[in-house]
């Protein structure tokens, strides 16, 4: 589909991008990787303050006729409906992306996130609505799930596709940044509100206040984001590499096997990801008598070295390439689920070394998984065969990790929770060697 011919639509909502680009008519991969870090950096900020919010929040307002565990555990249930509904998202905005162009559903989709997200700023307790209080933040929740899996924007893959051949682990790290990026923002601004309110505050009306910035960070976010794809340079890169959206049926159809293989290959980290970021939060706070302030505060810490660690992925791949660095900390994270879960029992020390290396495991292995194998892909179907293996990707990988480490780890022991970590591990080397012999088969 060319640029010119997308709907009147289209056109007068991505007007007024278009004039603020007016200015800009070169493209560079420095630009490219600036928005990517904007869109990334806000959609995780949406994903930590939701998930922050399920760890202190939810179980006391939406859950309290039950015990603190099972609210919980009720919690990370509705927490996982996002990750259910992203698939989803991906086709319908993929056919809205089809008819009215990239830019009318970037908004769409984040106009969507934005507003599902400061509707649970106004989300009434139980003991206002009853069991409403729950149905409430469950569509809330599948809201934000359908934008997220509809906001691909393909710069990541843009982003990929111009960058040096020589330097594609770097590039590719850009985009993970990210993750620690938002939690940093999310988990400071969680820690100041909880250190500085009294308990009945926070729950009451502290805790709200994280989720309206992030509605305000999605305005920037949108925007940002908005200045680069409708512009008509960036519309013709998009097609030049054709990097068009198809129908998921037909991806599927060509592609099934890539798909698959880029569904698992990062199941590693994508299970790392929540093990050291949102699960660590809730053991402490459901079966230790320490402060949720003082963890989150660890955590941003925790995040920093992930940064590094993302930075250092892109040197290392560059060296030793993405999948041989993917396999390796593969390994790593099989051998940390087997005693680093218990450090968590460890008071401040343990705590603190559980977070450090898993953040700088996360950090090296995360850094290179976005894509993976995309370069399997044939260009026709990249763009929504990218889209949709990450959709994949986070489901199986991410989704239900905070909801079956806590289920594991409260009835057999922090030793438990890691055998969820070790069967992601597993996934990433079968899949690793299974898209070799492709690659091979291929050639």
């Amino acid at each position: 589909m060319s640029y010119e011919t997308r709907g009147p639509s289209s056109a007068t909502l991505e007007g007024d991008a278009r004039r603020l680009n007016a200015r800009h008519s070169d493209v560079n991969v420095g630009e490219i990787a600036i928005g990517v870090v904007i869109g990334r950096t806000s959609e995780f900020f949406d994903f930590f303050v939701y998930a922050i919010a399920s760890v202190l929040v939810f179980p006391k307002l939406v859950f309290p006729y039950v015990d603190a565990l099972t609210g919980t555990l009720y919690s990370f249930g509705i927490f996982a409906l996002a990750f259910i509904a992203r698939p989803l998202g991906t086709g319908i905005f993929m056919a809205i992306d089809r008819t009215y162009g990239r830019g009318v559903k970037l908004t769409i989709t984040l106009f969507l996130l934005g507003s599902s997200t400061v509707a649970i700023a106004f989300l009434p307790g139980y003991d206002q609505v009853g069991w409403a209080s729950a149905l409430l933040l469950a569509l809330f929740r599948i809201g934000q799930g359908l934008a997220l899996g509809g906001e691909w924007d393909g710069l990541a893959s843009l982003l990929a596709l111009n960058a040096p051949e020589r330097r594609r682990g770097w590039y590719a790290m850009i985009p993970q940044l990210g993750a620690p990026l938002g939690l940093m923002v999310a988990a400071a601004l969680f820690a100041f509100f909880v250190a500085n309110l009294s308990a009945r505050d926070f729950l009451d009306w502290g805790w709200r206040y994280p989720f309206f910035v992030a509605f305000a960070i999605n305005v920037v976010a949108l925007f940002a984001r908005l200045r680069m794809v409708v512009t008509p340079q960036y519309a013709k890169l998009f097609e030049s590499q054709e990097l068009q959206p198809t129908t998921v049926t037909d991806t599927l159809k060509a592609e099934g096997r890539h798909v698959v293989i880029g569904t698992f290959a990062p199941l590693a980290s994508f299970a790392l990801f929540h093990i050291v970021t949102v699960f660590p939060l809730s053991w402490v706070f459901l079966f230790t008598d320490q402060g949720p302030a003082r963890f989150l505060v660890i955590e941003t810490i925790g995040a920093a070295v992930g940064v590094v660690a993302i930075f250092a992925s892109g040197t290392i791949a560059d060296r030793v390439g993405r999948g041989t660095l993917l396999g390796v900390t593969a390994l790593a994270i099989a051998v940390f689920s087997g005693f680093a879960p218990q450090l968590l029992d460890g008071g401040d020390v343990g705590e603190m070394i559980f977070m450090i290396l898993g953040f700088l495991l996360l950090g090296l292995s995360f850094g290179q998984s976005s894509g993976a194998v995309a370069s399997n892909f044939s260009k026709a179907h990249r763009y929504t065969g990218s889209a949709l293996t990450s959709d994949l990707a986070w489901l199986f990988g991410a989704g239900f990790a905070p909801l079956v480490a806590l289920i594991l780890a409260s009835r057999f022991g922090l030793i438990a929770a890691g055998a969820y970590l070790l069967s992601g591990a597993v996934c990433t080397l079968v899949a690793l060697g299974m898209n070799r012999q492709v690659v091979a088969h291929d050639q």
